[in-house]
């Protein structure tokens, strides 16, 4: 089996819809694909209406989260979630709150780019969003293509969003240990995306992965595009340590990425395993 448990859709920062995503992931050959937009279920429904035939859907979403583990700054973290129920009361509270906060953030990045210049316009940018959805960094840097400032959405990254750049602003994300609590008390399981790519910025310590499977982590992302193999070899090995389900995944964006669906795979028996500790959603097989 082939199996990729994290990928975005244009619910959230990528350029397919739900629907055409999962048809993406039937052409590529999958036989499981999870749906992992930031902070929201919303494209639940509409993937699970276009499932092909033999293809399973798991439903999930990418949390954010922030670890003071390491020190009091805090380190921005990202969870995978999967198979929890998406009407519990404190995730809808929050997964809305956290909504807010990324459009919120996205509309004072572009102000401050506009206000140096820069031809970006927040309105515009707000405008192309679906309703509710939760607005993301590579939203703003795509506006810098279309704009021409830059080739491609990484080039935006490097050059102007990017951690420590001179447009981006920080969020204020979920405690990592609150969420996993919460998508526990939904029936879900957790499991720690891209946990040490460190391309992306300061990455948690090996004793902050021990802690968080110890408060009650299913797993840990070990196939990810930004982790080179020395790093997937240490991680494998603290999963077997730690009592972690392993996971890969291509993180799929669409065309915001050069990462095609299916890059990463998760071994079917790592998805069997989150199945049975979940008790929340069930998967969806078309």
């Amino acid at each position: 089996m082939r199996i990729d448990l994290h990928t975005h859709s244009t619910v959230s920062d990528g350029t397919d819809s739900p629907a055409e995503l999962v048809q993406v992931a039937a052409q590529a050959g999958l036989d499981a694909v999870a749906l992992t937009d930031h902070d929201t279920t919303a494209g639940w429904d509409a993937a699970t209406a276009a499932l092909p035939a033999g293809l399973t859907l798991v439903p999930g979403a990418e949390l954010s989260c922030v670890s003071h583990h390491d020190g009091p700054r805090g380190i921005s973290v990202h969870l995978l979630a999967y198979l929890f129920d998406p009407t519990s009361p404190a995730i809808v509270t929050e997964q809305q709150r956290l909504r807010i906060e990324r459009r919120t953030r996205l509309r004072s990045m572009a102000d401050r780019m506009a206000a140096d210049g820069l031809p970006v316009d927040a309105d515009e940018i707000m405008g192309l969003l679906p309703a509710d959805s939760p607005a993301g960094r590579p939203h703003l840097a795509q506006a810098l293509v279309r704009a021409g400032l830059v080739s491609t959405v990484d080039e935006a990254f490097a050059e102007y969003l990017g951690n420590g750049r001179g447009y981006y602003l920080p969020r204020q994300d979920t405690p990592v240990e609150d969420a996993i609590d919460m998508i526990a008390a939904a029936g879900g399981v957790t499991v720690f995306a891209h946990p040490f790519a460190r391309s992306r910025g300061r990455i948690v310590s090996v004793d902050t992965l021990a802690a968080l499977a110890e408060h009650g982590l299913t797993g840990v992302e070990v196939d990810h595009p930004n982790h080179d193999e020395e790093t997937r070899g240490q991680l494998r090995g603290l999963a077997r340590e730690l009592n972690l389900v392993p996971t890969g995944s291509s993180d799929y964006h669409g065309t915001n990425k050069t990462i095609p669906i299916g890059a990463e795979t998760t071994p079917p028996e790592s998805l069997e395993a989150l199945v049975e500790k979940a008790s929340g959603a069930q998967v969806a097989v078309g």
